[in-house]
């Protein structure tokens, strides 16, 4: 089965004896031990913003988790700060393995299934001698993800520049709000229960510029675009903004905008007063 190489992100491996409790205690999503339990997750800042964001699954050698490689480097140096006297090893493995991405499962490599969407498919996480056969064109996967309605860091936004609502994470079960304390949490389940989340990720068709290229709404700015695939990107735009969805421009051109099929948002929202 054909795997294409993600070479914009970077495996990491924590394991031990204390890796679950750590992951569950720092991360925003619920982190299990048990076998298929993939998680998208996030690290967030004290004031809650996304510094890293990932997938994260189980395996027999402990949890592995996938991280774009500019914020590689501030992740794994959060981690190793957080970790203090725990029973916890920490390991980056971008230099002997390599994260790709299939839209079916493969069996010589680590597997684990994208839980975010239906038929978003499989990471791939294996040694450099398992991916000869890997292509290198991540186009496949980018245009699956936008018409999924799924930012991912890098493509859509940097580090410290979103809130987990402003991607979608509080829908998509990469928070849990019921397990208590993690790194930001206070700032997120206010978020959650005040319905303050105003900025969401919409789907823009009809794109032929530059990532952080503004979309105008009404003769207002309501946010910017991300990468684009196919002439189509994700923005993560301030509904309020968008009273007319059909009087949208990009670069001045019009384009078009979509809201996921998960989205329990609308156009012209001030704000969700929805608890999840």
């Amino acid at each position: 089965m054909a795997v294409s190489l993600r070479k914009n992100r970077l495996p990491v491996k924590i394991s031990g004896p204390d890796a679950q409790k750590l992951l569950d205690d720092v991360l925003t999503a619920d982190v299990s031990s048990e076998p298929g339990a993939v998680r998208w997750w996030a690290l967030l800042s004290p004031q809650g913003k996304v510094q890293a964001e990932g997938l994260i699954a189980p395996h027999e050698d402990g949890f592995w988790l996938d991280v774009d490689r500019a914020a590689a480097e501030a992740f794994l140096k959060r981690m190793r700060m957080y970790k203090l006297r725990a029973n916890v090893e920490i390991e980056d493995m971008q230099h002997g393995h390599y994260v790709g991405w299939s839209a079916e499962p493969v069996t010589d490599a680590l597997c684990d299934e994208d839980p975010r969407q239906p038929g978003m498919g499989y990471r791939i996480i294996a040694p450099h001698d398992a991916t000869a056969d890997w292509y290198e064109s991540d186009i496949d996967f980018a245009e699956r993800r936008i018409a999924a309605g799924l930012c991912e860091q890098g493509a859509d936004f940097d580090a410290d520049s979103v809130f987990p609502h402003d991607i979608g994470m509080d829908l998509l079960k990469a928070v849990d709000f019921k397990k208590g304390c993690f790194i930001g949490q206070e700032v997120v389940s206010r978020m959650q229960h005040r319905g303050t989340a105003r900025r969401r990720p919409v789907i823009v068709s009809g794109v032929t510029s530059a990532p952080g290229t503004a979309v105008i709404c009404g003769g207002k700015e309501a946010g910017t675009i991300g990468a684009e695939a196919e002439g189509k990107a994700l923005a993560i735009l301030r509904l309020s903004r968008v009273t007319d969805p059909a009087d949208a421009t990009v670069d001045g051109q019009p384009v078009q905008l979509a809201l996921p099929s998960w989205a329990s948002y609308a156009f012209g929202d001030s704000g969700s007063s929805e608890n999840h």
